[in-house]
């Protein structure tokens, strides 16, 4: 696993392009308690997670949107035609080093597309408009 001790004593987590489903491991499970939804996530040379209900089902995983963001380095936003979430929407993000390079991909179903979110947020416009705006920015 990729946690090293600093010179301090403390630990520290570090991911790279070659990062294997082990060093992304604590992410996959931080990111699924959080949201309690589906999550992948690989990095740019190897396979990684996929972790449902609270389990890693998959530690060799990749899928064609993490892929696809892998190759643009842009978030996607997509219904996957193909693998495990075929017909659900999904939203995947690259994970990117501070220079703006592509070392991984972190993907959840996407619940908001699944909303109605103008009903939903109707007392609350701006929430509304910044989700718009987040919306035009991607595409």
């Amino acid at each position: 696993m990729n946690c090293n001790i600093r010179s301090d004593g403390t630990p520290c987590l570090q991911i790279c392009r070659d990062s294997t489903a082990d060093d992304l491991q604590p992410i996959a499970e931080a990111i699924h308690a959080l949201l309690g939804i589906p999550v992948t996530i690989r990095s740019l040379t190897n396979h990684g997670i996929r972790m449902e209900r609270g389990e890693i089902v998959d530690k060799d995983y990749t899928g064609p949107v993490l892929e696809d963001v892998l190759r643009t380095n842009k978030t996607i936003h997509v219904m996957p035609t193909e693998g495990p979430y075929k017909g659900k929407a999904v939203v995947v993000a690259p994970i990117r080093t501070s220079t703006g390079s592509v070392i991984g991909a972190v993907g959840v179903v996407d619940l908001v597309a699944a909303l109605d979110i103008v009903s939903m947020f109707k007392e609350y416009p701006d929430i509304v408009d910044e989700v718009e705006a987040s919306k035009k920015k991607l595409l």
